[in-house]
């Protein structure tokens, strides 16, 4: 099939790799023209394992080329996929404008049938929107064409875009039509041969299920965040809790493995859009704000349990941080839990040391040159000369260190963990004390004296019970 991609950034490389990988002839188009020459010379952007060889088989076997050529490109295309940016506005709704430009050019240069496929994540009713700007288009040409405006989500997680969507869960497609429906199977095929993955649905349905979708992978992070943040002042233990909740398999074990936070470009843009599209609808999203709320508040978590340890003076520390992407197996740092916290550690006059296997030169182009900062070439050249140590992504070179060797390092022998890797009982065998999420140390008598503090509150007394009955009653609790 002929195929156009209209952006070259995550989406539309992962998408124009990937069709083009089992033989259709894909153009994408970009305006950026040394992205493009890059790209056409078989330079990836953008770290994502296994895109580099996708994309430089399919430019040796000729069915993958980038071009700024939008008229060459409309031509070219009998599917033509929508993938650019809806970065934020400041209402946290998305911004469309880069979608309905897209959707401008290929009315002022069609000339006969196209599905218009919307693979961005859009809010809902934005297939209308598209729809008008082409029909628009047309309209000022004096042309008449048919074309099919088609909402087709993606569900691709950094890190594992390519297996996500060449083995994929299920295929979102919104559309009313039967011949869209023919041309998603004809396209989808080499993708959907075990079973049939595609999922047919009117277009609003689909473009909302991309949000709830992702909505409810951030609920989950932040329900069991607020859980081991409870868990440490009631003296539990948030991994033997996690492993009970999740062997219920209504509960079940993914994403609820607590942290300092989630981040990238999906879930926190995502789910600002889906409360700016319910509060449009006239629905106060209570629920989707509160787990905005719980995400920002735990990316304070590691900063604060820094600043404590230190009673509040961090001037002249020098902090090891490992991991600067805002997960693993990317190199993406929107909104990555080590931003707030490196700028918090300069706030107070703290420096770092820094290493990542693969978001170097992003954090250094956020950045730039700064006496506070040093990314090192390797974490144990980031430990030296180091007071403590923080784990901010869980990278796997991370999960095995030499605890003897971290010791030896650091000026004081402690490790903040915001990923919670390590055993607590292993790390203070070495002679570390160990600050995770959730999880209590051991050496720490504070964390034992708080517990006890907290659980003695909860012993009321009849006066108290008597205040929250008529509370209950007045509505009010």
């Amino acid at each position: 099939m002929k195929i156009t991609i209209f952006g070259s950034g995550y989406v539309g490389l992962v998408t124009g790799a990937c069709f083009a990988n089992v033989g259709n002839q894909v153009v994408c188009v970009d305006i950026d023209q040394s992205k493009v020459d890059a790209l056409n010379a078989g330079h990836v952007p953008i770290y994502e394992p296994g895109l580099e060889s996708y994309l430089s088989s399919s430019l040796a076997d000729g069915n993958l080329k980038f071009t700024t050529d939008a008229a060459l490109a409309v031509q070219h295309g009998e599917m033509i996929f929508i993938g650019v940016g809806t970065p934020a506005n400041q209402d946290g709704s998305a911004d469309l404008q880069y979608v309905l430009k897209v959707a401008s050019s290929i009315g002022e240069h069609m000339e006969c049938y196209k599905v218009v496929v919307n693979k961005s994540t859009v809010p809902v009713g934005s297939a209308d929107l598209v729809t008008e700007q082409i029909q628009a288009a047309l309209d000022q040409r004096q042309v008449n064409c048919e074309f099919s405006v088609v909402s087709n989500p993606e569900f691709l997680k950094e890190g594992a875009a390519l297996a996500d969507f060449t083995r994929p869960d299920r295929i979102i497609v919104g559309t009313d039509s039967s011949r869209v429906e023919e041309l998603m199977h004809e396209l989808y095929a080499p993708y959907n041969r075990q079973r049939d993955k595609l999922i047919f649905m009117d277009v609003r349905s689909a473009e909302l299920t991309k949000y709830a979708a992702n909505s409810m992978l951030a609920t989950k992070i932040s329900f069991i965040n607020a859980i081991a943040n409870i868990a440490e002042l009631v003296g539990a233990d948030i991994e033997q809790v996690r492993i009970g909740m999740g062997s219920d398999p209504r509960i079940g074990y993914s994403f609820i493995y607590p942290g300092c936070g989630f981040g990238g470009s999906c879930f926190p843009k995502d789910l600002r859009a889906m409360e700016a599209t319910a509060i449009n609808a006239g629905y106060q999203p209570k629920l989707l704000s509160a787990v905005t709320a719980v995400n920002d508040q735990q990316k304070h978590r590691l900063f604060e349990k820094l600043s404590d340890y230190f009673n509040g003076d961090l001037q002249g520390k020098t902090v090891a941080l490992w991991g600067l992407a805002f997960k693993p197996g990317t190199d993406d740092m929107r909104e990555a839990p080590s931003r707030l916290l490196m700028e918090a550690l300069w706030q107070q006059g703290a420096s770092v040391r820094a290493y990542d296997p693969h978001a170097m030169d992003a954090t250094q182009a956020i950045y730039g040159v700064r006496d506070d900062l040093l990314l090192c070439g390797t974490k144990e050249a980031a430990l030296c000369g180091a007071d403590v140590l923080v784990v901010c992504t869980e990278w796997k070179p991370f999960w095995s260190p030499d605890f003897s060797q971290i010791k030896e390092a650091l000026n004081y022998p402690v490790i903040f963990d915001g990923r919670n890797l390590y055993d607590p009982k292993r790390v203070q065998e070495h002679g570390l004390q160990y600050f995770a999420i959730g999880r209590q140390n051991r050496s720490d008598q504070s964390t034992a004296e708080q517990a006890d503090r907290v659980l003695n509150n909860m012993s009321l007394s009849p006066d108290r019970f008597e205040d929250q009955s008529v509370r209950s009653e007045q509505g009010i609790v």
